[in-house]
């Protein structure tokens, strides 16, 4: 395989069923930040297109027939939407590498599981139950979980398919309607699942995609009022401005915003696997992604071995051709990013940080829009490198004393997504992670992500979870339903002198 590309693309929107160009016919070029080359067009969405879609999203779930549809049924659609996405897995892998520059081998071991996010959530609809609560007195109480409505579901570049899967599979299971706004760098994998939604039996109406720019379409989509929850992956400003707009119509949201993971590496791990377990949490996806390992925090005693290993590791990653299965390390998503983590590398330098390796663009590789793999070191903790969010191929290495100046390290920045304790010591592993200040730790891996295991972040780094039973659940509301067993009703204003319940 190679990133040469003769076909040309076209992202159009999806509005009641039907595939059309933007209101004012305005595109957008889809490029390949493998080779900076145009490889399509997509339909940039007016807020009058937004409008549209999600009305028809809206009579869609009026109208049930989706939202109403049995469980039962509603899940074999889902089943079979997974067994099509299986089924066209190839096509996913080579049309996500072309549109985004991730390796192959990445897009592979990522994508590969996504159908089984389809499953399970349809699954969860089968068998979640609900309650019945033991209330005081001849009541029977019980709930019913209610679908919310229309979902906007507006995903970022660095995951299109998994991210999108993440919240697309509950927000159906549950029987809402979604308007889709990927992101405008990476829409291809996105209308590709779509048709397969509609060919596996979504009833029209019921999924619709509004690609475009986020500070028209995006906008747009945050602040309607018809618009019952809104979920966005991005960065910690665009999310809050879009948790403000959704506010003003008491939707709820899920953000999954900015992250800044650290790697946390005790004296007792194997040093050879901890420079792997390391080099995996910080270059995966080439930095893209807000659970990666941007800062690595190595105990003293093995700090100098460490970085020496590490520099060495760091050095031999394959940069190149995200198509070709040997590639390791593929581009940053466009000039624009790669531009920006070099200007932040430069602050780094000029506040007194040293690069150990990397900080350049690689040789051979001036199309596109590559950087070689970086390793900083002698950054304080407080400074820019250590405290903000570079997403790109950049990790921080940092010494600490004891678990007490590791767990201060680790949780001194405005973000709390993701951890990972390296240790043979399993009672440490469970002190330490119980008091880090993440919403996901992992114990001797990184970026591990299941359907069942709630994905979300404390503080800066958002509000919400994605998948697990903590997703499905906040994709509808709960109604309580209060029966009176008596077969009595009670009389409040009679003068009858007996002692009446009001609550």
């Amino acid at each position: 395989m190679d990133t040469t590309n003769t076909q040309h693309y076209d992202a159009q929107l999806l509005i009641d069923g039907e595939w059309t160009d933007a209101e004012k016919n305005h595109t957008l070029d889809i490029v390949n930040p493998a080779t900076g080359e145009v490889i399509g067009a997509l339909a940039a969405a007016s807020a009058n297109d937004v409008d549209r879609a999600v009305q028809a999203g809206h009579r869609a779930f009026e109208g049930g027939a989706w939202r109403d549809m049995p469980i039962q049924q509603r899940a074999r659609v889902l089943n079979r939407f997974a067994d099509l996405f299986e089924a066209d897995l190839e096509q996913f892998y080579k049309l996500e590498t072309l549109n985004n520059g991730r390796p192959i081998s990445e897009t592979r071991a990522q994508i590969s599981r996504l159908p089984q996010f389809y499953r399970y959530f349809a699954a969860l609809a089968l068998t979640r139950r609900s309650d019945v609560i033991p209330i005081e007195g001849p009541y029977l109480c019980y709930t019913q979980r209610v679908p919310l409505g229309v979902v906007a579901l507006m995903t970022s570049f660095n995951h299109p398919l998994m991210i999108l899967s993440k919240s697309l599979a509950p927000a159906l299971a549950t029987g809402n309607s979604v308007v889709i706004k990927a992101s405008e760098q990476t829409p291809l994998t996105t209308v590709r699942l779509v048709k397969l939604l509609q060919e596996a039996g979504v009833p029209r109406g019921v999924v619709n995609v509004v690609n475009g720019e986020g500070r028209e379409a995006g906008a747009a989509l945050a602040r309607h009022p018809l618009i019952r929850k809104v979920v966005f992956t991005g960065g910690t400003e665009v999310g809050r401005t879009i948790g403000e707009a959704a506010a003003r119509n008491f939707a709820l949201t899920t953000l999954e915003l900015g992250g800044k993971g650290a790697v946390i590496l005790f004296d007792d791990f194997d040093i050879e696997r901890a420079v792997n377990g390391a080099a995996f949490a910080a270059f995966i996806g080439a930095g893209q992604t807000c659970v990666c390992g941007a800062r690595i925090l190595v105990q003293k005693s093995m700090y100098a071995e460490f970085l020496e290993r590490f520099r060495l590791k760091a050095v031999g990653i394959r940069v190149g051709d995200p198509a070709d299965a040997k590639t390791q390390l593929g581009p940053v998503i466009s000039d624009r990013s790669r531009q920006r983590i070099l200007a932040m590398l430069e602050r780094a330098k000029e506040a007194g940080a040293k690069v150990l390796t990397g900080g350049r663009v690689p040789q051979g590789l001036t199309s596109g829009y590559f950087l070689e793999p970086t390793v900083i070191h002698d950054a304080s903790p407080q400074s820019e490198i250590g405290q903000d969010e570079v997403f790109g191929p950049v990790t921080v290495v940092m010494p600490f004393e004891d678990e007490a100046d590791a767990i201060r390290i680790a949780n001194g920045t405005q973000f709390g997504l993701a951890a990972s304790i390296w240790t043979q010591d399993v009672a440490r592993a469970h002190r330490v992670a119980g008091k880090l200040e993440f919403g996901m730790v992992w114990v001797n891996d990184h970026h591990r992500l299941d359907p069942a295991s709630p994905w979300g972040g404390f503080k800066n780094s958002g509000v919400g979870r994605e998948t697990g039973i903590e997703s499905f659940d906040q994709f509808s509301e709960p109604r309580a339903v209060t029966i009176n067993t008596t077969g009595k009703t009670v009389d409040w204003y009679a003068d009858d002198g007996q002692l009446k319940r009001l609550n």
